[in-house]
């Protein structure tokens, strides 16, 4: 489906003039009609947060929900709400005063029959939200807008079945609405750009991004975000990580501000649900097939937070505080916990940025580190760079000079594989490529001492076959650092069948030691973060291909509707397009499934030589430096 355009604001009234002009109805010369008075239809928790936005920005609001508790709610929330900005200084009692005149409750529908505009946002029901559409046709004047809250049904089906389908339009505003500043305006074949243009004007003027997009199901920031819950709901489903390994991971090792079990449990498993089963029977993608567990969780009235209980289990119904459930972590007996081998001094293989990085991040802890690359000239540049950044960390006031000097005292550079005859830990850096690190661990094997620790920083390739390379794969364990090392804290400790309880132990001690956080995963394509990440950026990838989003519409989507520190062709281009293509294949063949297939823009580019930023050129270009 093709890309609505956002409409310049200096066109927006000759387009809604023309338009409404041309439907019959009458239109004031050079101008659109303002949306002064607006009708919100359904008080639960979105619809209380649209109503208090509108509120704020001035517009005289009716809220209307059958249910007296939920109309009460919705009037204290927004005397709460704005007692609170009273407090904080940032909003004053007269004004106050006038704000909540501009706010009444009904449970009668006729009350927004002079609205110039209603939003509905009643439960993802389709013959709940057709109910409400049919009983406004017959209410609300010839040029009243509607528009629907869903994300997850069709716009377009709910405009066909409309009286006036011209006037129909999505309106998604995103939880919670009065902090969240994306709006997705969404336009089906049937909605007339003056419906579209007024309520992108509107937006803007309550203070939101707007974004427009066509018709599909999860739109642009829900239809990349719940492929990517999905999966993780799966990965937990299929115990490969715990719950809370599942959502550390992602927060610290992509920057998000929540985990995405416990977002689904904040969006609600039931909402999530039914938002994945549109998408699956839109794109008919595995990748949006809802896990099982999902339906479980919502069939058992496990919904999340608003039931007390989902993926987590919370102090009460509607509660944010997480308590110990069954399935929570408990210290295992002193008897049954493998104590770790003793790590005096410490090796690593390599000398790019990740050798470099994780060099300075041993030196830091105390612990004496060799630092070996192929050549001496190779080492001392390693070296040379990770003066470089703990100079840096002077110059911010996050190291001392005299922590800076010892730290670069405990880096010692050789191009001798065998001066690691006597270190407890032997970290390999060395490139993504199989064979290159089968050789580094053969080599290893040789020449580190029996007991050591042989550990890779792999981020997709099998730890199990550089064990394999080896005469001792129990000693050999995954121990994926991100990038830059010595600011990301994340650590995936990655344990093969073969891996012993002690190996593994040692390096889950020895990322106690240096502050990083361990999270444990079995040896399989991806891990966590790449296995969650790289689908979701090659699913962003397919929305370009399709015309159905541009780049910016993208990354601002998915910055301000998701939270996200940078939107995926952002990071995309950051990571390098030839490093992604390469994950992106390797989780295909793992997991044979056709939606992990590389989207072709991006082999494309990779063959074009459009890498991202250290080429000048990817997604977007970059000035050369």
């Amino acid at each position: 489906m093709d890309r609505l355009s956002t409409p310049d604001p200096s066109s927006l009234t000759a387009v809604a003039s023309a338009v409404t002009a041309t439907a019959g109805v009458p239109a004031a010369p050079g101008a659109a009609r303002p949306l002064r008075k607006v009708a919100v239809v359904g008080l639960g928790t979105m619809g209380c947060g649209i109503a208090e936005v509108l509120a704020r920005a001035g517009r005289e609001v009716v809220g209307i929900d059958v249910s007296d508790a939920a109309a009460a709610r919705a009037v204290a929330s927004l005397e709460a709400s704005t007692a609170r900005a009273v407090e904080r200084e940032r909003f004053t009692e007269p004004a106050r005063r006038d704000l909540l005149s501009r706010f009444r409750t009904c449970a009668d529908l006729r009350s927004a029959a002079d609205a110039d505009l209603v939003i509905e946002v009643v439960p993802e029901e389709y013959a709940l939200k057709h109910e409400v559409f049919t009983a406004l046709d017959a209410l609300v004047r010839p040029d009243t807008i509607l528009a629907t809250g869903t994300n997850a049904l069709s716009v377009t089906r709910l405009a066909a079945d409309s009286a006036r389908p011209e006037r129909v339009v999505g309106l998604h505003f995103f939880n919670p609405a009065p902090a969240m500043k994306l709006v997705e305006v969404v336009s089906s074949v049937l909605t007339a750009p003056a419906a579209v243009a007024a309520v992108t004007a509107l937006a803007r003027e309550l203070g939101k991004e707007p974004v427009a997009v066509g018709d599909r199901p999860g739109f642009v920031a829900d239809g990349l975000l719940f492929g990517y819950l999905n999966q993780a709901a799966a990965m937990c489903e299929s115990r490969y990580a715990s719950r809370e390994d599942i959502d550390a991971a992602m927060k610290l090792g992509c920057g998000l501000p929540m985990g995405p079990l416990a977002l689904l449990d904040l969006i609600g498993v039931d909402t999530a649900r039914t938002v994945l089963e549109a998408m699956y029977s839109a794109s008919h993608d595995r990748l949006h097939a809802p896990a099982p567990i999902l339906g479980q969780l919502a069939e058992a009235g496990l919904t999340g937070r608003k039931s007390g209980r989902g993926f987590y289990t919370y102090d009460a119904p509607g509660g944010t505080r997480t308590v110990p459930d069954a399935a929570s972590p408990v210290p295992s007996p002193a008897a049954a916990t493998a104590a770790g081998r003793a790590v005096r001094s410490v090796g690593v293989i390599g000398s790019g940025t990740m050798a470099a990085g994780i060099a300075e991040v041993f030196a830091k802890a105390g612990y004496p580190v060799t630092l070996v690359a192929r050549t001496p000239e190779k080492a001392e540049a390693a070296r040379a760079r990770v003066a470089k950044s703990l100079g840096r960390s002077v110059d911010k006031g996050r190291l001392t000079p005299a922590a800076r000097d010892a730290a670069l005292a405990a880096i010692a550079p050789s191009a001798v594989l065998d001066d690691l005859a006597g270190v407890d830990l032997a970290v390999e850096a060395v490139a993504e490529e199989l064979t290159v690190k089968q050789e580094v661990f053969g080599a290893l094997d040789k020449v580190c001492r029996p007991g050591a620790v042989l550990a890779t920083t792999t981020s997709s390739l099998p730890v199990i076959a550089c064990a394999r390379a080896t005469s001792r794969p129990a000693d050999v364990v995954g121990m994926h650092f991100f990038n830059p090392a010595p600011a990301m804290r994340l650590v995936e400790v990655v344990r093969t069948v073969l891996t012993a309880d002690d190996a593994h132990a040692t390096v889950r001690e020895v990322c106690a030691r240096v502050r990083k956080h361990p999270v444990d995963c079995g040896d399989r394509a991806g891990f966590i973060v790449n296995a969650l990440l790289f689908p979701y950026l090659n699913n962003a990838i397919k929305m370009v291909e399709e015309h159905y989003a541009t780049l910016d519409d993208i990354d601002a989507a998915m910055k301000l509707g998701g939270g996200y520190p940078m939107g995926p062709f952002e990071l995309l281009d950051v990571v390098g397009l030839d490093v992604s293509l390469a994950i992106e294949k390797v989780l295909h063949r793992a997991f044979r499934d056709p939606g992990l297939a590389p989207a072709p823009l991006l082999e494309h580019l990779v063959a074009a030589g459009c890498l991202g930023r250290k080429t000048g050129r990817g997604f977007r270009e970059y000035a050369r430096r």
